[in-house]
């Protein structure tokens, strides 16, 4: 009920107002079933805009921390994310992984459009990084359709540091969904596994126009000063 009134009734009028987001490709997303909707990720804001522009709901798996914020911030950030159905995970790797994985399952399984950045953490500088694995065993296992997302300036909307948001027009571009099939009942193969998130990132690369350097992104956020994360 909360994620109705928010995007029908209360912010997303707002929002799809002021900012006029556009919109190519929409068609390529399914209107119901489970699916995959693989994005780049530019900032904080990608989550807001990429479910505003669907009929459909979009659940995300959000990072573990932004629900256990403290002080009347970290409470608000937590509220939110709790009623608008985001879910959280745990991203330290290990036995975390594997929980993650399972909820994303969970989600696809109940027929939800499932958002989710291979990337992992949103780029500290516009610039594509290397995807991580973990999307492609979600698609083999599900077996659900992946459709990739690629967000245009969302980081000028909202840059790193900002507490206020830029009225920027973002855009969202929808490719055409991916079939991986071929590939199905190799998720425990590793080399296909970065194959298929390769692929992905291919295409996310085209249809965003970033440039794309072969590294974690948060290999590289981790030797930049923390106020730059």
């Amino acid at each position: 009920m909360f994620y109705w009134l928010m995007k029908n009734l209360v912010i997303g009028p707002i929002l799809l107002t002021v900012f006029r987001p556009w919109v190519r490709g929409i068609e390529n997303v399914p209107r119901s079933g489970p699916v995959i909707l693989a994005s780049n990720h530019l900032s904080f804001v990608d989550s807001i805009f990429l479910p505003l522009v669907l009929d459909r709901r979009v659940v995300f798996l959000a990072k573990s921390d932004y629900f256990t914020g403290k002080g009347i911030k970290g409470w608000l950030t937590r509220v939110f994310f709790e009623a608008s159905g985001q879910l959280p995970i745990d991203r330290s790797g290990g036995k975390a992984s594997e929980a993650s994985l399972n909820t994303g399952l969970r989600v696809l399984a109940e027929g939800f459009a499932l958002g989710i950045y291979p990337e992992g953490t949103r780029s500290p500088d516009g610039i594509m990084y290397r995807g991580r694995t973990g999307v492609a065993r979600m698609i083999l296992e599900s077996g659900a359709p992946v459709v990739p997302v690629a967000m245009i300036d969302t980081e000028k909307v909202m840059p790193i540091g900002s507490t206020l948001p830029k009225v920027v027009r973002p855009g969202i571009v929808f490719g055409e969904p991916l079939d991986f099939s071929r590939f199905q009942g190799l998720e425990g193969d590793r080399f296909v596994l970065r194959s298929i998130t390769d692929e992905i990132m291919y295409e996310l690369g085209r249809l965003s126009g970033q440039e794309y350097r072969d590294v974690y992104a948060t290999t590289v956020k981790d030797k930049r000063p923390a106020n730059a994360r």
